[in-house]
Order: structure tokens, then C-alpha cells, then sequence
């Protein structure tokens, strides 16, 4: 194989893992076999192998780093990244309503009314920020104190889930491509919860009781554990998810 014919394979073999990637884990389908996928993605690392100066940063090769950290590095938030207050009661609801007519002013009432809310489930998993520039996965982040984190990315391209590039989506209504246009040109946050599905934690467990390991207490403490291991091999083994609920940035 030529050089100009392995830069076209990689550049397939790329779109092609990607898109499986996206059928996996966005829309929860995928129309070929894990073998299959397997095999592409072996195909790659050995291309790069082969020729070293095509590795990019955004590959789907270079998600497990090769050694483990020190330590993990403190970054600063581009906004706060601060917690949520738990109600517990529909007496609680109608109290936090009524607290946003009162910020809305005198037709509060009217003004939610007509702009509405929503509501989703909340998942019980560990809070980290992406930052992406130019559409690319530069950094995530933990919560720390909502002001100063700690950097994560070596874990958090690890996750499946998280895209290392992004591109824009065909579908997208025109104001929201306008938007999102905008955004891939500069520098914006992902907000979100790294979490284990049960089905995956009972598994591990199940795991740890056939080495005659202690068993782990629930998906979120594993989750928040995996996320601050210093060795990213041992997270990409943990078959950890991610939700993302909130985009910041200046656009």
C-alpha cells in the first residue's frame, strides 16, 4: 500500500469506526459485528503503526493513553461548575417555582407560563466538564469545588461516549446549524454525568467475586472512583458512560 493510498484507508476506516460508534452510543443500534469492528479497528492501528505521522490526536487509536499518571493536574472552569439543590416533594417544587416568578418580577407567573420548563431524569453519576476548541476534545474536567477542578482528559477519551471531534450534524433545523456553526469555530463547554449502567456494575461485581475481590457499593461510587484512577487502562475497562445535559459558551 502506498502512502497516498493509506491515507485515504485511514481517513475511511476513521469515518467508519466513528459512525459505529455514534449508531452504539447515541442511538443504541449498530449494523455490524463486534468482530467486524474489531478488525477495522485493528486495521487502523496497524496503519498508523506503520506510518506514525498519521496519527492524530482525535483517532479513535488514541484513546487509552499507554502509562499511568502521577497525578492529576488542577484546572480552572470556564464558568462555575456548580451543584444542584435536591427537593424531595411536590412541596418542595412549588416552592422553587414560585422562587423563579419572584426573580421573573411581577408577571412571573405569566412569564413562565408562557415560556415554559422541562424536566429529566437525573442520573446518579459523576459531574465533568468538556472543553472542545474547534471542534476538538481539548480537556475534561471533574467538579472539584465549582471553581477549580481536576484535568481528566486521559480518562475521559477513554469513554465511548464522548466524541474526541465534532462535526456538524446534517440534520440540525437552520437556526441551530447557525449556532452550532458558530460554536465548532471556537472554544465551548460540555457539561455532564459519567455514570455506570447497572446491568455493567453487577457484571463487574460479578467479576470481583470470582477473584475473591471485594465487591464495589454502588454505580456512582465506582463511577466518581474510575474517573480519578491514574492509570486511564484500568477506566477503559470500567465500560463507562456519559450524559450530557448543558453547553456553555460565548457565541
Amino acid at each position: 500500500m502506498t502512502k497516498t493510498e493509506a491515507v485515504q484507508r485511514v481517513a475511511k476506516l476513521r469515518q467508519e469506526i466513528n459512525r459505529q460508534r455514534y449508531l452504539v452510543q447515541v442511538l443504541d443500534q449498530s449494523d455490524l459485528s463486534e468482530a467486524a469492528l474489531d478488525s477495522l479497528k485493528h486495521e487502523l492501528a496497524q496503519l498508523e503503526q506503520q506510518y506514525p505521522e498519521l496519527i492524530t490526536p482525535d483517532s479513535p487509536t488514541q484513546r487509552i493513553a499507554g502509562e499511568p499518571l502521577e497525578g492529576f493536574v488542577k484546572v480552572r472552569h470556564l464558568l462555575p461548575l456548580l451543584s444542584l439543590n435536591d427537593i424531595f416533594s411536590f412541596e418542595e417544587l412549588d416552592a422553587w417555582r414560585g422562587r423563579l416568578e419572584r426573580i421573573l418580577g411581577g408577571n412571573g407567573a405569566e412569564r413562565l407560563e408562557q415560556s415554559g420548563y422541562y424536566a429529566e431524569l437525573k442520573l446518579d453519576g459523576f459531574s465533568i466538564s468538556l472543553v472542545y476548541e474547534d471542534g476538538r476534545l481539548i480537556r475534561a474536567a471533574t467538579r472539584g469545588d465549582g471553581y477549580v477542578g481536576e484535568d481528566v482528559t486521559v480518562n475521559a477519551r477513554t469513554i465511548e461516549a464522548i466524541p474526541l471531534a465534532l462535526e456538524l450534524a446534517a440534520s440540525l433545523p437552520k437556526d441551530l446549524s447557525e449556532l452550532a456553526k458558530r460554536a465548532l469555530q471556537g472554544r465551548f463547554e460540555v457539561r455532564g454525568e459519567v455514570y455506570l449502567n447497572r446491568k455493567d456494575f453487577e457484571e463487574i461485581n460479578e467479576r470481583q467475586t470470582a477473584k475473591g475481590l471485594p465487591t464495589y457499593a454502588n454505580p456512582r461510587n465506582l463511577a466518581a472512583g474510575s474517573m480519578r484512577q491514574l492509570d486511564p487502562r484500568l477506566v477503559a475497562e470500567r465500560q463507562l458512560r456519559f450524559f450530557a445535559f448543558a453547553v456553555v459558551g460565548e457565541w
